[in-house]
């Protein structure tokens, strides 16, 4: 979204803006060819982007159900060693996570059983993760609010 501070990040913030709706704007109808953009800040769109002709539709795409999450955690955990790991129970303390955020609690939790030099990764290994990752996001989202 364009805004003025005066300093010299927003004043490039302005001129990529500006350059991406001369280059949107100059676009003949070629057919089948798509444009398509992603956000996970889409209250700091410019409405100049969701104009006609832009950017015409939203889809918004909501956190993962409980299921999906399972299954998250079951991709990003399919190489990995595990004893008693139960993935409901991690999918249930990850109410509100991301992907992304699955994803890192599996790193972590692998992470953590390779520094106790374990053969395998253990509940308690996914649980200390969840923890860890979560206070991680608390503390980004932070910066947004």
């Amino acid at each position: 979204m364009r805004t003025n501070d005066g300093t010299s990040g927003s004043a490039e913030v302005q001129r990529t803006l500006m350059q991406l709706l001369a280059e949107m704007d100059g676009f003949d109808n070629r057919g089948d060819v798509r444009i398509m953009a992603a956000t996970n800040r889409a209250d700091m769109l410019d409405p100049a982007l969701l104009r006609p002709g832009r950017f015409d539709r939203l889809i918004e795409i909501p956190l993962p159900d409980k299921d999906s999450r399972i299954q998250i955690l079951k991709i990003h955990s399919r190489k990995m060693h595990m004893g008693d790991v139960d993935l409901e129970a991690i999918a249930s303390a990850t109410g509100d996570s991301t992907g992304a955020e699955l994803e890192a609690v599996c790193r972590e939790a692998g992470m953590m059983a390779v520094r106790r030099e374990a053969d395998h990764v253990s509940m308690n290994d996914f649980m200390d993760a969840v923890r860890k990752v979560r206070n991680e996001a608390v503390a980004d989202n932070r910066m947004y609010t």
